[in-house]
This record gives structure tokens, C-alpha cells and sequence, in this order.
């Protein structure tokens, strides 16, 4: 019974770091995309943040409105076509919605 107990312990203390290791590599991305526009291939060469996870935290970053694509062309590292990301807010569009209406 004591070993459930354990268990138990080890798998929460464990999904607690795993939590702690997503927040920490969305936070690498974010922080890193404040000062470079680049794709993902190039985000993962900097940081070593796997291009499964940073395209995950990407989705996530563009849901909150933290994220967007600047433009896309062949990206240095792969010679694909792919989208370069910023997380720097000046770099985003400026809207015209408010515009419209007055």
C-alpha cells in the first residue's frame, strides 16, 4: 500500500516538472522571438526546443495574441518556404479596424 502512495507522489511530482519544463520553453520561445524574426527551424537551432513543441507553443502564442507571422520566404537554415515569427509587438501589423469608423 505504502508503494501506491509513492507512485503516486513520483507521478505528480513528475507532472509537475514536466509542467514547469513546458512553461520554461514557451517562455525560451517567446522571449527569444522578442528580439529575432525566424522560423521555427531556426527557433529550434538557437534554443534546442524541439520543432514538435515550439509549433504547439506557437499555436498557443497566436491564440493570445502574442505571436505573428511576418512574412513568409525560404527559411536560411532548411531552404523551405516557411513563416518568420516575432513575439515583439512592434513588428505586428497596425490595424485599420478603428479607423474605419471614424
Amino acid at each position: 500500500m505504502r508503494t501506491n502512495k509513492s507512485n503516486s507522489r513520483m507521478s505528480f511530482e513528475k507532472g509537475q516538472s514536466e509542467d514547469n519544463k513546458i512553461k520554461n520553453q514557451k517562455k525560451t520561445i517567446f522571449n527569444y522571438l522578442q528580439h529575432n524574426v525566424v522560423t521555427a527551424t531556426m527557433v529550434y537551432e538557437a534554443t534546442g526546443v524541439t520543432q514538435k513543441c515550439i509549433t504547439r507553443y506557437k499555436r498557443d502564442l497566436e491564440l493570445q495574441g502574442l505571436l505573428y507571422e511576418v512574412e513568409e520566404k525560404e527559411c536560411k537554415i532548411s531552404g523551405f518556404k516557411a513563416w518568420y515569427l516575432t513575439t515583439n509587438q512592434d513588428l505586428f501589423p497596425q490595424s485599420n479596424q478603428y479607423n474605419l469608423f471614424t
